[in-house]
């Protein structure tokens, strides 16, 4: 169930009394199914969607700036009017944030059961203290897209390190 109201800039909120479940999908840059994970909607607006997930894909990865381990705690938010996703990572004991990674992806295709995020190889890492790293741009540049898809994944990033800069929300905890 959940709760309707209107907030300041006349949005229309959607706050879960009972958190409902949803899928993940992320789909390559082949346009393959990649993963699948389940989470739980914490908020829903019209262009966008918050949600807590586990990691479970494995018991440790090690990306080498940072790892993951099974139950570290992700708050994540898609939307379907911007070209990334924002995973806020904490880890399993003591709920300590780890950083922020951002896809860059198409614009997320939100459903009602079901989250479709179209990733596009090039991510942005940030750190806790606000210092951030790009990640994959040689396997982004390989990948076939428009022209029109390429400056508005490079505008994306862009836009996500200027977010950092300024402590916009979620970087507002640096």
């Amino acid at each position: 169930m959940s709760v309707c109201r209107t907030v300041p800039d006349k949005a229309i909120i959607y706050l879960m009394e009972k958190r409902e479940k949803i899928l993940v999908r992320k789909i390559s840059p082949l346009g393959e199914d990649e993963i699948s994970w389940e989470g739980e909607v914490i908020e829903r607006r019209a262009a966008y969607v918050k949600l807590e997930a586990f990691f479970q894909d494995k018991d440790f990865v090690d990306l080498g700036f940072i790892s993951f381990e099974r139950n570290d705690r992700f708050i994540e938010w898609y939307f379907s009017d911007r070209w990334y996703t924002i995973y806020e990572v904490r880890a399993k004991k003591g709920d300590k944030l780890k950083g922020w990674y951002c896809n860059i992806t198409r614009p997320t295709e939100i459903r009602e059961n079901e989250i479709r995020t179209y990733d596009l190889a090039l991510d942005l890492w940030v750190e806790p203290d606000g210092k951030s790293r790009v990640l994959d741009e040689d396997e982004f540049d390989k990948i076939k897209l428009s022209t029109s898809e390429r400056k508005s994944a490079r505008a994306a990033l862009k836009e996500l390190q200027q977010a950092v800069e300024t402590r916009r929300p979620p970087f507002h905890m640096i």
